[in-house]
């Protein structure tokens, strides 16, 4: 795996680390030219801040954006057990911001930049609590941002309240917005619907935190970020959101979640992300992982994804011919088919919905489902060889 590092210092004041300014780019280690025509930065870390980063990726060149940015937690003073074992919260460097105006600007800067590489018809999902999402998602809408839905990602495991003085913060919430309201962007209905038992995907998301073998230890057994999405979670989003062959952008890699999620689905990636010790996980991370391929990441389509078959080419095709008889399911009403792929049936002729209409007086009439033909004896819908012809044409 190659890192793009961005010549921002890790060392340099936070103010300036958060700036846009832009940076130079080198390779830590020299990539080759990809015989595939794919670009270098495919699969890769980008190290540097997130802003100047992304000015190195082409215009409208990434299909999926998911953004965990920092969540600017204003913590005050250290979190302690009943027990007084202190709490291991998110209290880096990279999370601490001089006031609302400086999170605001920071937020406004890197959306821009996400904008401008995220393709016409793709999306992005941000995540948050309620220190950061608010701000979030009015600066997503003032940016021209098209918002679809809020997700609540509710923690079947989520870290008590020590102090008692407020609800247990049970929940996130992820924004999906498109770049424009007129996006055609990818949604898997019928695959979220097939995961979810066919029942409709919710809204709401019960999905448990990171935990157990999933958390990245270091070596004295340390979490190595503090706050680690569930594989879960980036499981759910890019089966949602994006295609195998997608290429997917996390401007705010951490230790890889993304990146490990998008391997196994057969997407592609690109990371950025500022402090060292996370990409070294990150990069072993995902270097373990097994990348999907092949029919086993086939989705469930829906029939309007299907391609469209006229009835006519079933007398292409042979499966109809001229002259052929079709009838209603009770075989009440009697249509011949004709050469151009119309039907006649009395003094009515036209498509096979509109005779279908006609002969019921009905106003709309589905004609693949209302027209049988005889199969030795047997009454069939001609939507059966029209799922013949489609199985042909896949083959």
């Amino acid at each position: 795996m190659t890192v793009l590092r961005i010549g921002v210092s890790s060392g340099a004041p936070l103010k300036t680390r958060r700036s846009a300014a832009s940076a130079a780019v080198s390779l830590v280690t020299p990539t080759p030219a990809d015989p595939s025509g794919e670009p270098a930065w495919l699969n890769t870390i980008l190290k540097g801040d997130c802003v100047a980063a992304l000015e190195k990726l082409p215009a409208k060149s990434v299909d999926l954006v998911f953004a965990d940015p920092p969540y600017n937690l204003q913590l005050g003073g250290d979190l302690h057990r009943p027990d007084q074992s202190k709490v291991d919260a998110c209290d880096d460097h990279w999370d601490q911001f001089e006031s609302f105006e400086a999170y605001d600007a920071f937020t406004r800067a890197w959306l821009m930049a996400v904008k401008r590489v995220l393709k016409k018809d793709g999306s992005i999902w941000v995540i948050g609590s309620y220190h950061n999402i608010f701000r979030v998602g009015a600066i997503l809408q003032d940016l021209g941002f098209w918002i679809l839905n809020d997700i609540v990602w509710l923690k079947s495991n989520p870290m008590p309240n020590f102090r008692g003085k407020r609800f247990t913060n049970a929940h996130e919430t992820m924004i999906w917005a498109t770049p424009s309201r007129e996006a055609k962007y990818t949604f898997n209905y019928e695959a979220l619907k097939t995961f979810n038992d066919d029942l409709q995907m919710r809204s709401d998301w019960q999905l448990p935190l990171c935990t157990g073998s999933e958390r990245l230890k270091d070596a004295s057994g340390q979490k190595v970020h503090p706050t680690q999405k569930p594989e879960s979670l980036l499981y759910r989003v890019l089966t949602a959101s994006s295609k195998p062959g997608d290429i997917v952008l996390d401007p705010f890699f951490g230790t890889g979640t993304t990146g490990a999620v998008a391997k196994r689905l057969g997407r592609n990636y690109v990371g950025v992300e500022r402090e060292e010790a996370y990409i070294e996980a990150a990069r072993k991370r995902i270097d373990a992982i097994e990348a999907g391929s092949g029919a086993s990441l086939d989705m469930q389509k829906g029939k309007r994804a299907e391609p469209r078959i006229p009835f006519g080419s079933l007398l292409e095709a042979g499966l109809l011919a001229p002259g052929t008889e079709l009838t209603c399911p009770k075989g009440k009403h009697l249509a011949v088919v004709r050469a151009d792929g119309s039907l006649v049936s009395g003094d009515h002729s036209g498509s096979i919905h509109k005779v279908g209409a006609l002969v019921q007086g009905a106003e709309a009439c589905n004609g693949w489902t209302f027209w049988h033909i005889n199969d030795n004896g047997a009454r069939n819908p001609v939507d059966e060889l029209r799922k013949l012809l489609r199985s042909r044409l896949a083959e």
